[in-house]
């Protein structure tokens, strides 16, 4: 039987979750929009991971000053505002032919999603009393919405093409009411969440370890901005299924995250979040070979496992950013999911030059590097506030009213 207590935490985080899905689909469909950039504007590979560079790169070094700012004052009503603007940038990118305008509008999105990020995950931590299990699921809202991007993307593209893109609107305004209904269901435990940020700041901030962490992050992000590029495409000539198989590859690989955060808390739950986080890179190492090398239909299993390898530790990464840097929640949240990820996305216009010379195939290989230097960085990464992993007591995130 749930409590009135835990109700009234579940049903805002609920809907935090799906107004997360609704914001995160702007973030997969920027990818998705890049194989109809190529056919409809005869963009380059290098020009259309341009695009997914512009949504990135701004919206990466503007997201940690929104945290810097959340951790000085709460700004809840950051979450419908950067949901809608976040929203109507990407549906303003087919609107003009121009490659410069597509640029700016897409970088206004960016800017929108960097807003919402670091309040939402803040709000989301004070809602479920800082769980990493409760996180997971406020990840899988976002998760979900980057797996409906490419069926979204292509129904509406099939409308009309990129012209028709001022119909992608329509997740943003959803997300608006969302946003505002969470935000007065999470009203009643607001007192419960200070006393907690205010324990948690008792904590003492390790930058050594969150610096090693945010680098395995860029090194996450290289992989997935690249995959996320050119992995329709990719799928493409690979299989020889045509634009029918590219939308396939591009939903695996998100959908699949989806199953990966959820299983990446109960997996913490159980083994606790650094291993996890550690055997997630080694299975991403070998999964961008298997897409890189493995021919025919049997690259989608490889993307799936690749999608699974990038996700199962993407809450993780956030729960324990805010616990090295107990007193800078909002920074840490900026860092993870912003500065870091951006980072890597600069990677992107690198991997299309590389393709435009060589060959996608060739440049997708390069890939494979970066989960190796992201093991190599977690090495040496200890459960936050513990002189050894084995202390943690990982067991006790499987209660969402209990602090990792």
């Amino acid at each position: 039987m749930v409590s009135p207590n835990q109700s009234s935490r579940t049903r805002p985080l609920t809907l935090l979750s799906l107004g997360h899905a609704c914001v995160d689909v702007y973030q997969g469909a920027v990818a998705a929009l890049v194989p109809f950039f190529v056919s409809e504007r005869a963009y380059s590979y290098a020009a259309a991971s341009g695009v997914i560079l512009a949504a990135s790169l701004l919206s990466s070094v503007v997201q940690p000053l929104f945290g810097v700012l959340t951790d000085k004052r709460a700004m809840p009503w950051l979450l419908p505002v950067s949901t809608l603007v976040g929203g109507a940038g990407v549906a303003l990118a087919g609107v003009s032919g121009s490659y410069t305008l597509t640029l700016v509008v897409v970088a206004v999105s960016g800017i929108g999603i960097a807003a919402y990020h670091p309040e939402a995950a803040r709000v989301a931590r004070d809602v479920s009393r800082g769980s990493h299990v409760a996180m997971g699921w406020f990840s899988l809202g976002g998760n979900l919405g980057f797996a409906a991007a490419p069926l979204l993307v292509w129904a509406v593209m099939a409308t009309g093409g990129l012209r028709a893109s001022p119909l992608l609107v329509v997740p943003a305004l959803a997300g608006v009411a969302l946003c505002v209904a969470a935000l007065r269901g999470a009203e009643a435990p607001a007192p419960a969440t200070a006393a907690d940020r205010a324990d948690g700041a008792a904590g003492r901030d390790d930058w050594a370890s969150f610096l090693r962490l945010s680098g395995a992050v860029v090194c996450r992000s290289i992989v997935f901005v690249g995959l996320s590029a050119f992995i329709s495409l990719y799928a493409r000539q690979r299989t020889g299924g045509g634009e029918v198989s590219g939308t396939v590859a591009l939903f695996v690989l998100y959908l699949g995250g989806a199953v990966g955060t959820v299983a990446g808390g109960k997996l913490a739950a159980r083994h606790g979040r650094v291993p996890v986080v550690q055997w997630s890179y080694a299975l991403t190492v070998l999964a961008v070979a298997g897409v890189v090398f493995v021919p025919g239909p049997l690259l989608h299993g490889c993307v799936a496992l690749a999608s699974a390898g990038l996700y199962v530790p993407f809450s993780l990464h956030i729960t324990l950013g805010q616990d090295y840097l107990p007193n800078r929640v909002g920074t840490a949240g900026g860092v993870t999911l912003g500065l870091a990820v951006g980072i890597g996305g600069i990677a992107g216009p690198l991997i299309g030059a590389v393709a435009d010379a060589t060959s996608l195939q060739t440049a997708l290989a390069l890939l494979i590097a970066p989960p190796v230097l992201g093991r190599l960085l977690l090495c040496a990464l200890k459960e936050p506030g513990t002189a050894d992993a084995a202390t943690a007591r990982p067991e006790s995130a499987a209660d969402p009213t209990t602090r990792p």
